[in-house]
């Protein structure tokens, strides 16, 4: 007698398919979490360093504003 080749149901493959759906799904949220967590980290660390920045900046002497009261 010839044995047929093992033939999954349609219902155990519409489950694989499904569940590799989902799985797919799954890494790609936690792809889009971890680089989201990473531009933050970025964001706020640019931030910080403009602050820094910012404050070094506002102890410099104003020489622009020097040449503007020149030109009044």
């Amino acid at each position: 007698m010839l044995k047929r080749p093992f033939e999954p149901s349609s219902a155990i493959a519409s489950e694989a398919v499904e569940l590799q759906q989902v799985a797919y799904e799954f890494r790609q949220e936690v792809q889009h979490r971890q680089a989201f967590e990473a531009y933050c980290q970025w964001y706020y660390a640019t931030a910080k360093q403009h602050q820094a920045e910012q404050a070094a900046m506002e102890n410099d002497i104003p020489l622009f504003s020097w040449f503007w009261r020149c030109r009044a």
